[in-house]
């Protein structure tokens, strides 16, 4: 799995982080004050890059979280068919089939931006 281990502090809003198992930028994040025998903590409201579900989290500013390694890669749209874009990366040449986006209209030969993570595709922007 791509992620690495970061500290709750160094984390910030807009930035991805690993919550019920699923990868989530986080759109919130505040800290709370230490009391007289407890240590700072940090509440982080996140919503899932793939799933859109709202997610939120309550921890220690010192403890240990994965962050995902999220790819943003650059593609170009081989065919649109009803609410599916077949695409091809960039990179690699591979050609898979991602859902589009309802906001979103595609033609064939568009160079679009896609994030990738554990096979999850997502088109964007």
């Amino acid at each position: 799995m791509p992620r690495e281990q970061k500290e709750v502090r160094e984390l910030q809003e807009g930035s991805y982080v690993m919550m019920d198992d699923a990868p989530c930028e986080i759109d919130a994040y505040s800290t709370a004050k230490p009391g007289k025998h407890g240590s700072a903590k940090a509440r982080i409201e996140g919503t899932g890059v793939f799933d859109d579900q709202k997610r939120s989290l309550s921890q220690p500013v010192d403890a240990k979280i994965w962050v995902p390694i999220i790819q943003r890669k650059q593609g170009q749209v081989v065919s649109v068919d009803a609410d599916e874009v077949q695409v091809m990366d960039l990179d690699s040449y591979d050609t898979f089939t991602m859902l589009a986006p309802d906001d979103q209209s595609f033609e064939a030969d568009e160079n679009i931006e896609f994030l990738e993570y554990e096979g999850q595709r997502k088109v964007v922007g």
